[in-house]
């Protein structure tokens, strides 16, 4: 995805259509299109010939390319839990590895970073009905999986605004729910974590689109991605205009909500309620 979308970006700025970028290649303006989307696997030599195509000769941008070309290759970690997985969300989990800072409004459950596993148990059993409980121990621990990121040497900032109504909605039984607020508490005094609390006493607010995630990375060439999950597929935004949108949104979101040390006695009074 990072790659496609670099090369999307590179071949628009040069102003080649698909069908003259798929015809350097020998092949088809639809395999650019899959390149560009992230869903097809990247020979190397197609992408040296592209970039030469749009003019990048700059020996440390080149090798920069041809890198992503070969990471985008090798199968995450999370590749062995695809059985279990929509088809959209690997993209997701790889976006979120590599990101340096990733910033989220959250509205219907607690975002999957900071579930307990107790919570997200049940947020899985609720969105896999029917599934072995096989296949919801291995979401399970996928998930679990995930939030190592954020406790690595090298962790990303994480900045989420939790909607009031995704603490309040209860997933599993009170015990879980209090696990659960006491893990947000928790987890928020981590220094790079802040979390805020969007009350339902402010009333109406710029997340009225509902939830989303805005992906940043440390290379400063790369897009930031703005992702969008819905019911059987899912968005990936990366032109500036519409992650600009995100951002502003999510800005306004920060500046409404209480702060960090506010939301955090928000939390414990919902303990005390629940």
């Amino acid at each position: 995805m990072l790659l496609g979308s670099q090369l999307r970006r590179l071949r628009e700025a040069r102003g080649v259509t698909r069908e003259a970028a798929g015809y350097s290649i020998r092949a088809s303006e639809s395999k650019i299109s899959r390149m560009e989307l992230g869903r097809v696997s990247f020979k190397t030599r197609d992408v040296e010939d592209l970039l030469t195509l749009y003019g990048i000769t700059d020996d440390a941008e080149r090798h920069a390319l041809v890198g992503l070309a070969r990471e985008a290759n090798v199968a995450g970690w999370w590749h062995s839990y695809s059985d279990v997985l929509p088809n959209w969300f690997p993209t997701y989990v790889g976006l979120e590895g590599a990101a340096a800072l990733i910033r989220v409004y959250e509205v219907q459950f607690v975002h999957g970073l900071l579930q307990t596993e107790a919570y997200a148990r049940a947020v899985v059993s609720r969105g896999m009905r029917g599934a072995s409980a096989d296949d919801v121990d291995r979401r399970v621990a996928l998930r679990l999986e995930r939030q190592k990121y954020l406790v690595a040497e090298n962790a990303p900032d994480f900045h989420i605004v939790l909607d009031e109504a995704a603490l309040r909605r209860p997933y599993g039984d009170r015990e879980v729910m209090r696990g659960q607020l006491q893990h947000l508490i928790d987890v928020s005094e981590r220094p790079n974590v802040r979390l805020q609390v969007m009350p339902f006493s402010f009333g109406g607010h710029s997340g009225e689109s509902g939830a989303f995630t805005i992906l940043s990375f440390p290379e400063s060439d790369l897009s930031d991605v703005v992702y969008l999950e819905q019911l059987t597929s899912a968005l990936y935004l990366d032109k500036r205009e519409d992650v600009a949108q995100y951002e502003l949104a999510l800005k306004e979101l920060q500046q409404d909500s209480p702060g960090p040390d506010e939301s955090r006695d928000l939390l414990r009074g919902l303990i005390q309620l629940s």
